[in-house]
């Protein structure tokens, strides 16, 4: 299973490529997914009804994977080490891997400087990764 990251959908709703193009190949297969702290991430991020729209549309061509408590836990587990080692990636973040390790998918990213530290956790760099 394929996790989608924010990141990655913000540049398939911009139409930016080559991104645009993996997600909607990836869109195809069914099994692609993406988490609850995802779509909060888009919605908050829809600046207008246009957008609203579109983010909209895509959710619900994705399964939305929930924050359940497991997952909750891992994310907060994983979050606590990556402090002790002044490594903060951030709440949402942490909250994502903890659902994708949950999960057992693998995350489709950009941002290969925050999730590679997260031990377990399978990546699929996206090409314009983030260094």
């Amino acid at each position: 299973m394929i996790i989608a990251d924010t990141d990655v959908l913000i540049d398939y709703l911009r139409g930016r490529t080559p991104m645009a193009a993996r997600v909607e190949l990836e869109l195809q297969s069914r099994s692609f997914c993406t988490t609850a702290v995802t779509a909060f991430e888009l919605w908050t991020g829809a600046k207008s009804e246009r957008q609203s729209a579109a983010v909209e549309l895509l959710l619900a061509a994705m399964v939305i994977l929930p924050l359940e408590m497991e997952a909750a836990r891992r994310g907060a587990a994983l979050r606590r080490v990556l402090l002790s080692r002044g490594e903060d990636i951030g709440m949402a973040d942490s909250l994502i891997a903890g659902i994708c390790l949950h999960a057992g998918g693998t995350l489709l990213t950009r941002n290969r400087r925050h999730f590679e530290r997260i031990d377990g956790l399978k990546l699929s760099v996206a090409y314009g990764e983030e260094p």
